[in-house]
């Protein structure tokens, strides 16, 4: 007989039968098992017997589920944008405001939802549906989609909001879906369907530093999405594990399972500087991570700011105040 925990050991379940653990397995892959014979507990994805109910499911590859094949590059070091080449009759979709320049022969259109087929195959309701997972996951109701409507080759390019990189994946290479935080979408292949990804466990929404609600891109084409500063890739073994601070999570596999802990004693939560707890991300599977996420650029440009109480500090003057008024950045 089986028995399984979920949210460190605070949910139980079992015993159950092995029908009924591959069933559980199935639903919610994300937690460890056990049963007699077994020296300790272990997760889902690394027991034989439930390895394969606890995998995502392989992508659809039938025809109407295919995006638009796009070429595309990356420009730039520190604050990259993505330029994409479209065919005749090809598109990419774009968050709103993502848009850079464009050929004149790249029309605009503003739709509901992400402008997959199955959303505009799904009649008023099913798009309205669509549009509203989208404002769920923090983001526009709107997509803005490019078409190439000319002849030859046309191209288009989006640029991200704050500096950092530009991350190209195609969705078929990682199992045809991607979790990714609330706002790093930044553009990819008309066909790629944007939806969003429910944290289940309401210590990880509370204080995984993206709440219950993350991206999730499915498909088979290219997305592109954006990290602040330098990009990390870590390709976690099946049980590895790796301690991030919550708000450099960029993205990760759909079978890489996200937790969150404690970051140590009391002096370390009051002290140290890195808030309570720390995101804990278990393989298998690829992730993504950031050097620079835009909460903290804007929280110590929001702590100098003088008009938020900061001080201007490390430039040098030995004028102080004075230098500041001269250089006009104080008023009367």
């Amino acid at each position: 007989m089986w028995y399984f925990s979920y949210n460190q050991n605070s949910e139980t379940y079992g015993p159950l039968d092995t029908a009924a653990a591959i069933e559980l397995a199935r639903q919610r892959p994300d937690g460890y098992a056990w049963r007699e014979g077994m020296p300790s507990w272990e997760p889902l994805a690394l027991i034989p017997e439930l390895r394969a109910a606890a995998a995502p499911p392989p992508f659809d590859a039938r025809p109407g589920h295919l995006a638009d094949d796009i070429d595309f590059r990356i420009v730039g070091n520190d604050m990259q944008f993505v330029e994409v080449e479209l065919d005749p009759g090809e598109s990419a979709i774009a968050e709103a405001g993502a848009l850079m320049y464009k050929d004149a022969a790249v029309a605009m259109e503003t739709i509901f939802g992400d402008g997959s087929t199955a959303s505009q195959n799904s009649g008023f309701m099913g798009k309205l549906l669509s549009a509203g997972k989208r404002v769920i996951s923090g983001e526009s109701m709107f997509t803005t989609v490019f078409t190439h409507t000319g002849s030859g080759k046309a191209k288009v390019a989006f640029a991200s909001p704050f500096p950092g990189t530009v991350i190209a994946a195609r969705l078929s290479e990682h199992g045809g879906r991607l979790i990714c935080q609330k706002d790093s979408f930044l553009a990819g292949a008309k066909g790629v369907q944007l939806g969003i990804f429910f944290q289940r466990k309401i210590l990880t929404g509370l204080f995984g530093g993206e709440g219950f609600v993350m991206q999730q891109l499915d498909g088979d084409g290219w997305v592109f999405f954006h990290a602040g500063g330098t990009l990390v890739e870590r390709e976690l073994a099946a049980g590895e594990s790796i301690d991030v601070d919550t708000g450099c999570v960029v993205a990760f596999h759909a079978g890489v399972n996200m937790d969150i802990r404690p970051v140590g004693g009391i002096k370390s939560m009051l002290f140290a500087g890195e808030g309570l707890f720390l995101a804990t991300l278990t393989g298998p599977g690829k992730v993504w991570l950031q050097s620079l996420p835009f909460s903290r650029l804007a929280g110590r440009m929001l702590a100098a700011a003088p008009q938020g109480g900061g001080e201007r500090r490390g430039e040098g003057s030995i004028l102080g105040g004075l230098g500041d008024l001269i250089g006009g950045d104080r008023k009367f």
